[in-house]
């Protein structure tokens, strides 16, 4: 069985070339290869893309790649090359969807731009995610995650109240531009069933970041707010905090419903600010939020955040703890619902991994091939676009691709 043949879910028999490296790009395709796309990543035939050797390597791959990279082939090809270039046409004139996160004008200088690709596959959508997006001022601007989470108006908040603003700790700028990334691509898949044509997509990843900043701007525009950091509160809306307990650990709860707020107030005992008639709506708590936060956190210093978490869960009032990537591995919820997987690399190295999300009830997820080697399947791809043995040869001898050995299943 091929690759293409063992894929399932509910994107089967779209094709994808990915063009992108790093995060961003990568990240939209590995979600569609995740729901059944066949994913073609073209990467450097010199090192790959350079997320192989980002953070925490096992042997000579770093493990990022075997999450980002599952269920794509990998064609290694010299895009520098002229005629890389040309197999890559060939592959978008079979192609649903082209991905790519370069700097805008890229494509453009390799003869790719949108009007030849129409011209070339008039079906085909393409995606394109850069920092700023394909127009505008700043457009050829280097954009990297963070600077796009400064730009949007996440890392300003992202704070303690006249702290230095702090990162997220993950690349949720790029993350937050993928899944923009892939909304677009099935609106677009979608509409072509009407039309027959694709089109293309221009995401920024300040933008993708942006979109997400909820009430931030219209209470700029009314009322001159700039909304500020809080820390681990969230102005306007009482109470929702983190709160200390006994052992040195933090709650968090949120108790800014006003029904849930009268249940957390009976839970720690303070029925008389859960009967306050000025604390009945959020309004009235939020001008008195320092007077409820002191009182839920003078009855959390008491106990542990066990007792904590036990007693508001039995009151219904949401609230958890702080947790680390070894609570989540343990976590009985995550490995219920299959949030935790564990594969068996090539070298018989163990590794859990995230699952996959969103659940589909009837064409969910699957992971069936593990993420490839650099160019594991240059050999298989060419052939599909009718080179043969010769041709392949002539090319590796000049260094325009590579080739690794054919593909294995994940176990």
């Amino acid at each position: 069985m091929t690759h293409s043949q063992a894929l399932t879910g509910p994107l089967k028999g779209i094709k994808v070339v990915e063009l992108g490296q790093l995060i961003a790009g990568p990240f939209a395709a590995k979600t569609l290869a995740e729901f059944g796309a066949d994913v073609i990543k073209v990467e450097s035939p010199k090192g790959g893309d350079p997320l192989r050797q980002w953070r925490i390597m096992q042997g000579d791959t770093s493990l990022w790649w075997q999450v980002q990279s599952r269920n794509k082939r990998s064609l290694a090809l010299d895009l520098k090359q002229p005629q890389a270039q040309d197999i890559v046409r060939e592959l978008l004139k079979g192609a649903d969807v082209l991905i790519e996160n370069f700097r805008p004008g890229t494509l453009e200088s390799w003869g790719m731009g949108p009007q030849e690709l129409a011209a070339l596959n008039p079906r085909l959508i393409v995606l394109r995610i850069s920092g700023y997006g394909q127009t505008g001022p700043y457009k050829d601007k280097p954009g990297f995650g963070v600077i796009a989470e400064a730009m949007g108006g996440m890392r300003h908040l992202t704070a303690e109240p006249s702290r230095v603003p702090v990162r997220v700790g993950v690349s949720i700028g790029d993350t937050l531009a993928a899944l923009h990334g892939v909304i677009g691509i099935l609106m677009c898949l979608i509409e072509r069933e009407r039309s027959g044509l694709g089109q293309v997509i221009d995401i920024a990843l300040y933008e993708a970041v942006f979109n997400c900043m909820e009430s931030l701007l219209p209470e700029y525009s009314a009322k001159g707010i700039v909304r500020e950091a809080a820390g681990s509160a969230l102005p306007g809306i009482a109470p929702t905090n983190a709160y200390r307990c006994k052992d040195g650990g933090y709650a968090l709860i949120a108790g800014n419903g006003d029904s849930i707020f009268k249940r957390l107030m009976s839970a720690i005992g303070r029925n008389d600010l859960g009967q306050d008639p000025e604390l009945e709506h959020n309004a009235g708590r939020v001008k008195r939020v320092q007077e409820i936060d002191q009182a839920i956190e003078a009855w959390s210093l008491k106990r542990s955040i066990d007792e904590v978490l036990l007693t508001l869960d039995e009151a219904q009032v949401p609230a958890g703890k702080i947790y680390t990537v070894a609570d989540i591995a343990k976590d009985p919820h995550y490995l219920a619902r299959g949030m935790i997987e564990r594969i068996c690399l090539r070298d018989g190295f163990e590794l859990q991994v995230p699952g996959t999300t969103p659940k589909l009830s009837r064409t969910p997820a699957n992971r069936v091939h593990l993420a490839p080697e650099i160019g594991e399947h240059t050999i298989e791809t060419l052939r599909e676009i009718g080179l043969n043995d010769e041709q392949i040869q002539a090319l590796q001898e000049k260094g325009i691709i590579a080739a690794a050995p054919q593909p294995r299943a994940a176990s």
